[in-house]
């Protein structure tokens, strides 16, 4: 039986809008990998906390510059189109990601160092402010009627593939390379990577059509200006829409860019059980994600995010301190995977909630603003871990901290759905309403 050529025509322009996802959040996320590596390289210190906390709050700079970067990148795409504007971050990630590749450490460039790593974190803040914006508008402005959990989750789903890959690489430098080389040079390979496939990337990119949306509702370009005042009338709707998406960065934060050091200098398990717990709880995010996107296609999206912040409301932190009272590789992976669950089957539905709630004129500044906002929390979930566990000597407190992110998520999903119901609902498409 032949595939429809128009369906083929979709499944290539997901892929290839998606890659390009993949590959800013492959090379934004691999800084948190090896942080334990690069504190080393760029922040040396005779305390491992002191090392590990500045590695954290570097990383955590690049989320500082997520809302700016949603905002006049945002606008910018809002304005120029979809396809334009996905070049443009990609060229700015690359950038940063080259800086952090190749810049000596402390030992050869002294000050210099940090603060050149810094700047590479921050470019690559200021362009994932966006990224992740541009491609969820882009897909649920070309995905089939009935269809947009399913296809936004696909810009999630690419997140996870990034996630998988850098933690198999990893794996492979662990088990290949002696300690001392993969500190001394190996962490630096999959920033080469990364490199390497920008070209490739960059000529899928030019490739994309406009979505067909965009060309026909945007008639003529507004000025920035206009944007801006509108995103400043829709404030509440934006704010919301933060809260929903804290749920979705911390706990995906949590359960992936902290999991290889959390269980290496937290829990005292080995480098290599780390990865692999990290490399299934990628595989089951990307499992989970499209799954409860189509399921809140079909059921509605309120149900899907009410019953999983709820869940992760109750227990987030007791499934924490079962894993800290006995660590082990099987307690780890059992709830690190119980963790994805919650994650994966929220975010499957948020996503797209959060493309529907947006008024269309802003819908790509507006989305990436709300989500870049609360990014911000989730980047420093890192650092806000390590320091919790520092100073209050429970090891299981990164469980509370995302009993705060589900509880954020629930509150506003409730006034989104009920609360603010018939504005939500003049927002959404025909057939996609809110349905208590």
């Amino acid at each position: 039986m032949s595939t429809d050529p128009s369906r083929r025509q979709k499944i290539d322009t997901v892929l290839r809008v998606t890659s390009g996802n993949f590959l800013e959040m492959f090379d934004f996320f691999l800084f948190a990998y090896y942080a334990s590596h690069i504190s080393k390289t760029f922040f040396p210190s005779d305390s491992e906390f002191a090392s590990l906390m500045a590695t954290f709050m570097t990383f955590g700079a690049g989320f500082l510059m997520r809302p700016l970067g949603a905002i006049f990148l945002g606008a910018y795409i809002d304005r120029i189109g979809r396809r334009k504007g996905l070049i443009v971050t990609l060229s700015i990630m690359a950038v940063g990601t080259i800086l952090i590749a190749f810049v000596p450490g402390y030992a050869t460039l002294g000050v210099w160092a940090p603060l050149l790593v810094v700047l590479g974190r921050l470019l690559q803040g200021f362009s994932a402010g966006v990224e992740l914006g541009g491609v969820s508008v882009y897909l649920s402005e070309i995905a089939t009627p009935g269809h947009k959990g399913f296809y936004v989750s696909w810009q999630s789903g690419s997140q996870q593939l990034a996630t998988v890959v850098a933690a198999l690489i990893g794996y492979g430098l662990s088990r290949y390379l002696e300690p001392a080389a993969v500190t001394a040079w190996g962490w630096r390979l999959p920033f080469f990577f990364g490199c390497l496939l920008v070209p490739f990337i960059f000529i899928i990119r030019r490739t994309l059509e406009e979505s067909p949306e965009f060309l026909a509702r945007v008639r003529r370009p507004p000025p920035a200006a206009e944007i801006f005042r509108s995103l400043a009338a829709n404030w509440q709707i934006v704010l919301l829409g933060a809260m929903m998406v804290v749920m979705t960065t911390v706990s995906f934060y949590l359960i992936t860019a902290y999991t290889p050091t959390f269980g290496k200098t937290v829990l005292k398990l080995s480098e290599t059980d780390a990865l692999i717990v990290t490399i299934c709880v990628g595989l089951s995010n990307f499992v989970w994600l499209p799954v409860w996107g189509a399921i809140s296609d079909k059921i509605g999206r309120w149900p899907v995010l009410v019953g999983f912040t709820a869940l992760t409301v109750l227990t987030a932190y007791p499934a924490m301190a079962y894993l800290v009272a006995s660590p082990s590789f099987g307690r780890m992976l059992m709830v690190e995977l119980w963790l994805s669950f919650l994650y994966g089957s929220y975010n499957g539905a948020m996503i797209v909630a959060l493309t529907e709630i947006i008024p269309f004129k802003v819908r790509t500044s507006g989305f990436s603003f709300a989500y870049s906002l609360a990014t911000t929390l989730g980047g420093f979930s890192l650092a806000i871990s390590t320091a919790l566990i520092e100073y209050t000597g429970n090891k299981a407190a990164p469980g509370l901290w995302m009993t705060f992110a589900g509880a954020c998520g629930l509150v506003a999903t409730l006034i989104v759905y009920f609360a603010r119901r018939a504005p939500a609902e003049a927002e959404q498409p025909a057939g996609m309403t809110a349905r208590p």
